[in-house]
């Protein structure tokens, strides 16, 4: 098969690789419908993280089941199916209490800009569709499987309810899928931080009711003008930088709450400071999105054409142009590149 390769920073190949196999009888081979690059992506390929040696690149999948092992009854070949970045079992302690992505045998996906791609416990992973969706539905489906299930962590750590006020953090596909579920689960007003014409105005689509273009303690002050100077119930900081969690932090109201999420749950030289967090009275929960938690949820109100994730997909390539979807995204040409095999 044919998949991406990163080599270096700035150096990711459209290669010939190894057809992935059964390796235990829990996994489940999946021919990839559609696939793409995510924020996270561009840590090693800026060189913000490190590239030992040539590997795989990708965690973000839909597609077709080709095999199954032994053990996996929960799905069959031929049916199309959503999966997570992170698999889990979904029978462990960690998992009935709703944390997947902290799964006792959890696997973190990375080979997922592929043709095929091999998923370890599948039969707790992989949720399958009512039949094949018809393909308009299928950027919304990918998007639940990271970034939109990513976003709607962010707003549940950040306790968002009916009535509340919401502030986003970050404008890239995870912020703008904070939006979206910020809005579904209520929140009366919804103020994006983002400087970004193309980005402030699909924010506003999706349900963002102001837009705050200031940053750092400026960023911090407009939010307090917008909040009677108290700050917000809910901050989904959705950037992953030690400024980005300053201003969050910052941005809510003594007693609200702070859902820190990163880029895909990676934060980047984030510290926080326990005496100002103890003297805040702002609550802080975060990590990798227990995304399986959402997936039933989540598929069902983008088939159902409720919400639309899809949208943050505004560059679709093959995927053999894999590299230029990441430069795309890199030099901001790009809010998130959909790759078709």
């Amino acid at each position: 098969m044919r998949g991406a390769v990163i080599h270096a920073p700035g150096d990711v190949r459209f290669e010939t690789l190894d057809d992935p196999k059964i390796l235990k009888p829990t996994d489940a081979i999946i021919r990839t419908a559609v696939t793409c690059v995510c924020g996270s992506d561009l840590w090693p390929f800026r060189g913000l993280d490190t590239t030992d040696e040539p590997h795989p690149m990708g965690h973000e999948y839909v597609g077709f089941v080709e095999e199954v092992g032994s053990e996996v009854t929960s799905v069959r070949p031929g049916q199309f199916v959503v999966g997570s970045f992170a698999t889990s079992d979904n029978t462990c302690a960690n998992c009935r209490n709703g944390f997947q992505s902290n799964c006792l045998n959890r696997e973190f996906m990375g080979t997922c800009q592929a043709e095929y791609v091999r998923i370890p416990n599948a039969q707790g992973t992989l949720v399958a569709t009512d039949g094949t969706p018809g393909e308009e539905f299928w950027p919304g489906l990918l998007a639940v499987s990271d970034v939109m299930g990513t976003g709607w962590w962010a707003a549940d750590a950040a306790e968002v309810g009916p009535g509340s006020t919401a502030v986003v953090v970050g404008d890239g596909a995870v912020g703008l899928c904070a939006v979206i579920a910020a809005k579904e689960r209520g929140a009366e007003r919804i103020i994006a931080m983002s400087r970004h014409k193309s980005r402030q105005k699909l924010a506003l689509e999706f349900g963002a009711t102001d837009i705050v273009t200031e940053r750092g303690d400026e960023g911090v002050a407009r939010i307090k003008d917008l909040t009677g100077g108290i700050g917000a119930d809910s901050v989904l900081e959705c950037v992953g930088t030690a400024q980005a969690m300053r201003q969050a932090l910052h941005s809510a109201r003594p007693g609200g709450s702070v859902g820190f999420v990163g880029f895909v749950g990676v934060p980047h030289d984030v510290a926080v400071d326990g005496q100002e967090l103890f003297f805040s009275h702002v609550g802080l929960r975060g990590g990798p999105a227990p995304v399986r938690r959402y997936l039933p949820d989540l598929i069902e109100r983008v088939l159902t054409g409720r919400i639309d994730p899809g949208k943050v997909f505004d560059l679709t390539l093959p995927l053999e142009q894999v590299g230029e979807g990441y430069r795309a995204m890199d030099e901001r040409r790009a809010i998130k590149t959909l790759l078709t095999p």
